[in-house]
């Protein structure tokens, strides 16, 4: 079996809806892309994405003699998801647990297996934690385009999934990219409420998305955003909600991204009064703990004064 096979298949034994392959190489247009990005201020408060500028747009840097970056697509869509629909509203994506650990898991497993069979490979799993260009490297192998509202998405499947790395030391015939089929759609610019998206798509100023708002900023949430939170407390779903490629989202199957059993019991009112002990235990194992009590607590307090 060719590597390629065998990580395909090793893959979809994990669970991942979809894995697509990428030589690994200095990224030169993303380059010039991230740093008029960053020379225009639209990171915000998010110092952090100035650093380390070289690992970003080279995966050698990372990995040294890289040959291929591998990204991995999984599926967080949920069967139930009541606590997006009144607010305070929580993304999708952090119902259950932690998906840095639960994928990194899932990676780890991958590349030991990689190694049985191969011989020993220098590699390194990534999953949102690290100087990667996830979104684009995605879009290198062919998992899907890079839509209007910034998302990476994929025909048939939509926009509902995590992505993750591993860039390793080992030869893999490459995929190429996709075509856009966002056309002439301009739902998710139309739709939010921030106007984070630029008119003409494809360009987000992080500085205004309520996720960057709700989650990166420590600082107190600008007033100029009163009446346009649209309730959201713990990230946005926004674009994702009215993107018609996510008619096909279907609910994932996995154990751990199930919420605890008191978040979608809990009402509306219950989330907004929620206590710091409450918040302790629903949220012991989810990514909502990133933005703490009082972070979320703040979150919730602004969306009561609008």
């Amino acid at each position: 079996m060719s590597p390629k096979a065998f990580i395909q298949q090793l893959a979809t034994e994990q669970g991942f809806l979809h894995v697509g392959f990428a030589r690994a190489e200095f990224m030169e247009p993303e380059a010039r892309q991230l740093e008029s990005w960053l020379n225009q201020g639209r990171h915000g408060k998010m110092s952090w994405m100035e650093n380390y500028f070289d690992k970003r747009v080279d995966p050698t840097k990372l990995v040294p003699g890289a040959k291929t970056v591998i990204t991995f697509l999984y599926n967080y869509f949920p069967e139930d998801d009541t606590p997006s629909q009144e607010a305070p509203k929580i993304a999708r994506y952090a119902y259950g647990q932690d998906y840095h650990h639960v994928i990194k898991g899932k990676l780890r497993t991958i590349i030991e297996a990689v190694r049985e069979e191969y011989g020993e490979i220098d590699g390194r799993a990534f999953v949102d934690s690290a100087p990667v260009l996830e979104r684009d490297w995605a879009k290198r192998s062919g998992s899907g385009w890079v839509g209007k509202n910034t998302l990476l998405l994929r025909q048939g499947v939509g926009s509902y999934f995590f992505l993750a790395e591993l860039i390793v030391d080992l030869e893999v015939d490459p995929d190429g990219p996709v075509t856009d089929h966002c056309g002439s759609c301009t739902r998710c610019i139309d739709a939010c409420p921030t106007e984070a998206i630029s008119p003409q798509g494809y360009l987000l100023d992080g500085s205004k998305c309520i996720s960057y708002l709700t989650i990166e900023l420590k600082e107190a949430i600008p007033e100029e955003f009163k009446d346009r939170m649209e309730g959201w407390a713990f990230g946005c779903d926004i674009c994702q909600e009215v993107c018609p490629w996510n008619r096909f989202s279907k609910a994932h199957s996995e154990p751990a991204f199930l919420p605890h059993p008191d978040l979608p019991a809990m009402s509306p009112a219950e989330r907004k009064e929620m206590t710091e002990e409450v918040f302790r235990r629903v949220f012991r194992k989810s990514a909502v703990k990133r933005a703490k009590f009082v972070g979320l607590r703040r979150n919730i307090d602004f969306l009561g004064e609008t």
